[in-house]
């Protein structure tokens, strides 16, 4: 992606020498919306832990598997934080695949992944892209595009994919704003970072030189940590769970097979009526 290309697109605010969360993780993707930057950091990724590109498609196919099923739980408009870059398989073409009439408000911070989704979405009635942080719940809730396209007095899917893990302070307290303003029937859904039970040297050195080059740097939490984060909420069956393993399809589990579970935890969240 040249940087000409993203001036033409109207890009503002962004730094093409700093790698950003987003196009790391769309290299990882083998997509082509990134910089030399992020593509040089995704590569070190690789060289320091090979299964790195398998862990972003892992996280990327649980997004699917969980849109899909509550799609068929009759939950039909989704929040998408931290949304990062348009790739295959976006969250509003497996709804609208199911759903015509399904609505997605997608959120990210990053402006070329804003600038790319908008761009992506130019016509599309029934889906848009609000740029905020997502600590920024009262923007995100109050925006005109949000308004428009979520009806809160009906069940909302929060998808909080690959995101939390960027959020050093009070994940919790973030997913409780959201919740409140949801009503019973509204799903969670999380995927997050968790630290492996040894991690090389070299993986720890990637970690840190992301931490230290990026706005945006990592946390790991534990499984513990992330069953926290549900608080409030109804976790459905697996539970919390490696990636891989929450409601795996068939293929997926011949493609994973003798590799390892990957280190990212997962689940959905379901909010009960009140008592």
């Amino acid at each position: 992606m040249s940087r000409t290309s993203d001036s033409a697109l109207g890009v503002t605010g962004m730094n093409p020498d700093q790698p950003s969360a987003a196009r790391v993780y769309d290299a990882l993707l083998g997509g082509s919306a990134n910089f030399e930057v992020d593509r040089f950091l995704a590569q070190r990724m690789l060289v320091a832990e090979p299964q790195a590109a398998r862990f972003a498609q892992a996280n990327r196919a649980f997004l699917r598997r969980t849109v899909g099923a509550l799609l068929d739980e009759g939950v039909d408009q989704f929040v998408d934080l931290g949304s990062g870059l348009p790739t295959v398989g976006n969250v509003h073409e497996i709804v609208h695949d199911a759903n015509p009439r399904g609505r997605v408000v997608y959120v990210d911070v990053d402006p070329v992944a804003v600038a790319y989704g908008r761009q992506l979405l130019a016509g599309e009635e029934r889906a848009a892209v609000v740029q905020a942080d997502v600590r920024d719940v009262d923007v995100i809730l109050s925006d005109p595009a949000t308004g428009r396209l979520i009806d809160f007095d009906r069940p909302v899917g929060i998808l909080a994919v690959a995101v939390l893990h960027f959020i050093a302070e009070d994940p919790a307290g973030i997913l409780d704003r959201f919740r409140t303003a949801v009503v019973a029937g509204s799903r969670l859904v999380v995927s997050h970072l968790t630290t492996p039970a040894q991690m090389s040297r070299e993986v720890v050195g990637v970690v840190q030189r992301y931490n230290t080059s990026t706005t945006t740097p990592l946390t790991f939490r534990s499984r513990d940590q992330v069953v926290d984060l549900f608080t409030g909420w109804e976790l459905v069956p697996p539970g919390v769970v490696s990636v891989d393993q929450w409601r795996p399809e068939p293929t997926d589990v011949e493609e994973s097979a003798d590799l390892g579970p990957v280190p990212i935890w997962a689940g959905v969240g379901r909010l009960s009526p009140p008592v």
